[in-house]
């Protein structure tokens, strides 16, 4: 097999949750031009729509599969939808995630409900969706990614995050572990986003003029002077499910522009 041959998914299933746009869209496309089939899900049919015909003008098959990832039988539904339709599930990617309501917070700002929210969307569905994938693969085997984020090191001096940040380093944590639990047949990782202008980002920092994006980048302060891209987060994670990956799992790897 050669080096190239490595990262082809010709045959594969997968499923990428939070897919209807911005990093998730970017991650199933990536996976789809790899050569693998793959099943799309977030909260918007309409948006899921497009990305999945985007899936098919690739010569790949795709369904959509509208799914509230906070809730285990909404993944469940997910999981035997994909098998039904698409045969099995080999890769799974928890990409559904971030800010409830798009509000930043303090965490001595943050009520009881509101932080809740915040690990139900962050970290109850990747243990949920995790559950799900395991079971799916039991018998065959294959990979999972969960999408941490770059947040899960520290805050930085002035994003007054700390909920998701709190969220995310947990992620990284039970990546760690799940990885044990379910070896050898089954690997899982994580791919960590830096900062990335989707239109979530955009909301939340109110990046909406050219001073406030440089405001941004002048505290965030990226080493390679550009904000990443969907397109920068699929390849990582091709590589997570790939066989070029094949003697890696429990690990994060973190994809900042050196942030």
């Amino acid at each position: 097999m050669g080096a190239l041959d490595l990262f082809k998914l010709d045959g594969k299933v997968a499923v990428v949750t939070g897919a209807g746009k911005g990093i998730g869209r970017g991650i199933a496309l990536t996976l789809a031009e790899a050569g693998a089939d793959v099943a799309v899900a977030s909260r918007s049919k309409d948006d899921l729509e497009k990305v999945a015909q985007e899936i098919r003008d690739r010569g790949r098959r795709a369904i959509a599969v509208p799914t509230d990832v906070t809730k285990m039988e909404f993944l469940e539904n997910l999981a035997k939808r994909t098998q039904d339709e698409l045969g099995k599930i080999d890769i799974w990617v928890n990409n559904a995630g971030g800010l409830p309501d798009g509000t930043p917070r303090w965490l001595t700002r943050t009520s009881e409900e509101q932080f809740e929210a915040q690990i139900d969307l962050n970290l109850k569905a990747v243990w949920a969706g995790c559950v799900v994938a395991a079971k799916a693969m039991a018998e065959n085997g294959g990979a999972i990614v969960n999408i941490s984020s770059r947040a899960a090191k520290d805050m930085g001096p002035n994003l007054k995050n700390g909920p998701y940040g709190a969220s995310k380093s947990a992620v990284n944590s039970l990546t760690a572990t799940f990885s044990r639990e379910l070896a050898p047949k089954i690997r899982i990782n994580a791919v960590a986003p830096g900062p990335i202008p989707t239109e979530n980002f955009i909301d939340s920092m109110k990046m909406h003029t050219k001073e406030r994006e440089e405001e941004l980048r002048q505290y965030i302060a990226l080493p390679l002077q550009r904000w990443g891209t969907p397109e920068d987060i699929g390849a990582a994670v091709l590589y997570m499910v790939s066989p070029a990956s094949g003697w890696v799992t429990g690990q994060c790897l973190y994809v900042t522009g050196g942030s």
